[in-house]
């Protein structure tokens, strides 16, 4: 593949997003009412019915997104509400062009001082951004969710916060996940994937963020916990009918399950030394348990093979982007049969799991070293270092400094302990 600048790098995928951002937004929409309808309700307070404000999950259960989304989708409207979808859409698809970016310089940062090939790096994430940006026009436009876009952009930033060593700001954007849509809960994880010591204060962060936006609700009426308990029919298309579910509608386990399941699912994998798998396998275990099959869930698929190309492994195709994508989503419209699809989405759950987590993972400088415990190696698939660049560091060393200055030419120490300097799991 042809070497491309950090610019064009963006120009490709600005223009694939704008691209389907037109072929899609005409025929847009499809539940933006439901964000646009709790817009108004959340900034009713007192006045109007009395359905509004706190009172608004005691009297619309259906309404599932979090506050958050909606403090933010009433922001748009004062505009006609053609206009105020317009430009929610427009906002929506930038920010999945903004989390592309961030997973390019989350990857960056975590293999900073591994001599990483930034050239090659950056087409990974070219690749992988053309398979992610078509899912997220579907959840961002065609369906209008702005409940998930909010909650799938959060846990970017959280996954850029980890890299950096920041439990302040990895533990408050998970909480804006939740609080823009309760299945982030199934990111929590990526918080055990900060140093050891940061946990605490990092969940307290967490805690604290999410109790701040939901209580106010709960304590202001009771019967807001009746929105944990709304049910959608049970699609004839789920995995949840091949694993012998055949309830009607969403049993009453069903949701606990899959917040159990994504929790220990990530749990595992930043044990495992993958805490870059962590989005991916709870999306895997909303789609594997949920009762429905709408196509926009597989945008946190998307997103969680998209960090798991960049961040988790090193080969130059980022295949699982573009695998799920086929998987998931061609399938919609090459299958016919609701049954056999049910099975290809429980068929691609078990796979993907079982190859971030069970996969060998070669460490760098052989097979010692405990496992989980260091940065993913510099394969040979790698290949040179990007000319442009300058010969590259010894893979564990970084450019020797001096107070005020940049790195000198030529000169390499020995890194210092940071907080980035191996994966953040375990430490």
């Amino acid at each position: 593949m042809p070497a491309i600048s950090q610019r064009m790098h963006l120009v490709l995928l600005t223009a694939w997003t704008v691209l389907w951002f037109i072929v899609v937004e005409p025929h847009g929409g499809f539940s933006w009412h439901y964000l646009r309808t709790g817009g108004e309700l959340i900034y009713q307070g007192s006045s109007g019915d009395g359905t509004g404000g706190l009172n608004l999950y005691a009297h619309h259960p259906e309404l599932q997104m979090g506050p958050i989304s909606f403090l933010t989708a009433g922001l748009f409207n004062p505009f006609p509400e053609a206009t105020g979808q317009f430009l929610a859409a427009a906002l929506m698809s930038a920010l999945g062009l903004v989390i592309v970016v961030l997973a390019g310089r989350s990857a960056a940062h975590h293999f900073l001082g591994t001599g990483t090939n930034h050239q090659r790096l950056r087409q990974r994430v070219l690749i992988a951004g053309l398979a992610f940006i078509p899912m997220w026009i579907e959840v961002a436009v065609r369906f209008g969710h702005l409940d998930d876009v909010l909650a799938l952009f959060f846990t970017a930033l959280a996954v850029r916060a980890v890299t950096r060593g920041s439990p302040a700001l990895t533990g408050a954007c998970l909480a804006l996940a939740m609080d823009s849509k309760p299945t982030a809960l199934a990111f929590v994880p990526l918080l055990l994937a900060l140093p050891r010591d940061k946990w605490l204060r990092a969940a307290l962060w967490c805690a604290g963020l999410v109790a701040l936006a939901w209580l106010p609700f709960f304590l202001g009426d009771a019967q807001s916990f009746a929105a944990a308990k709304f049910t959608i029919p049970n699609h004839p298309a789920s995995a949840l009918r091949w694993l012998g579910v055949a309830d009607p509608k969403t049993p009453g386990w069903d949701r606990p399950a899959q917040f159990a399941l994504g929790l220990v699912l990530g749990a595992i994998a930043v044990w495992r030394g993958r805490w870059a798998a962590v989005v991916l396998l709870g999306a895997n275990a909303r789609i594997v348990l949920d009762p429905s099959v709408y196509t926009y869930y597989t945008a946190s698929v998307l997103l969680g093979t998209l960090l798991w190309d960049v961040i988790g492994q090193r080969r130059l195709v980022p295949w699982w982007s573009w695998l799920a994508v086929i998987v998931l989503y061609g399938s919609v419209f090459v299958v016919p049969d609701d049954s056999v699809r049910g099975l290809i989405r429980l068929a691609f759950v078990a796979v993907s799991t079982a190859y971030v987590l069970l996969w060998p993972v070669r460490e760098r400088g052989g097979r010692g070293g405990r496992r989980g415990r260091r940065r993913p190696p510099a394969l040979a698939d790698e290949g040179p270092a990007d000319p442009d660049e300058g010969p590259a560091p010894p893979a564990d060393q970084e450019p020797a400094r001096t107070a005020g200055q940049g790195p000198l030419p030529g000169a390499w120490t020995q890194s210092p302990a940071t907080p980035w300097a191996g994966p953040p799991a375990a430490r």
